[in-house]
């Protein structure tokens, strides 16, 4: 009995002791990629990602650290990598989970990232795409924030390039305003990002978007 005793509360600190450091190790990566250290929060990400498999946060995190360092640089070389990493480490979690709508975003922006990067290139062949993975997490996830702005976001371009009106995509940046308001993640990692992005995007509205408030 003595050893049972012993067994157990072994594997209980050593359950004790993965979450710690997963919480630690996430913690970190979390404080690199503020710091713009894209390759060592990357890294970092990925031996989470190793040692957690059942996990899709780390790998979600390797994906999105590469993806919007993609959308600062113009140098091809740089964001080809940068964009084949993060389509590498998301692949594996779409495969187990394909109904993610946090991961169908994520997949809408690295497509994006390919768009912004070359619109006569990748605009053709990828816009479509886009839309159609923000229509199928708006389905899964029709009060998930970031699936109502990123959708309204890249809506608002295409409406811009094309001389639209943007009244009704800014009366969803809006709507995705008060999802951002009553949004909880479910734990400290998952995603809880885009509020103030769309509020930049509400502002840029300016006096063509009257609120209904």
């Amino acid at each position: 009995m003595d050893k049972l005793i012993i067994i157990l509360l072994l594997m209980v600190s050593g359950l004790m002791l993965g979450q710690s450091n997963y919480e630690e190790g996430m913690n970190r990566g979390m404080e690199l990629w503020g710091q713009d250290k894209t390759e060592e929060a990357s890294a970092l990400f990925q031996r989470i990602a190793s040692a957690e498999k059942e996990n899709w946060l780390p790998n979600y995190y390797v994906a999105m650290v590469n993806t919007t360092a993609a959308f600062k640089t113009k140098d091809y070389t740089q964001l080809n990598q940068y964009l084949t990493r993060a389509q590498a480490a998301l692949d594996k979690e779409l495969a187990v989970h394909p109904d993610n709508a946090e991961l169908l975003v994520l997949q809408a922006l690295i497509h994006t990232a390919w768009i912004s990067y070359d619109p006569m290139a990748y605009g053709q062949t990828l816009s479509g795409k886009v839309m159609e993975l923000y229509a199928l997490a708006e389905k899964l996830e029709p009060e998930n924030p970031r699936v109502v702005m990123n959708k309204a976001q890249f809506e608002m371009g295409s409406a811009r390039f094309f001389g639209a009106d943007i009244k009704p995509i800014c009366a969803q940046v809006e709507r995705s305003m008060e999802l951002f308001d009553n949004f909880k993640p479910e734990s400290q990692f998952h995603p809880s990002w885009g509020k103030v992005q769309a509020g930049e995007m509400l502002q840029g509205c300016g006096s063509s978007y009257t609120s209904k408030k």
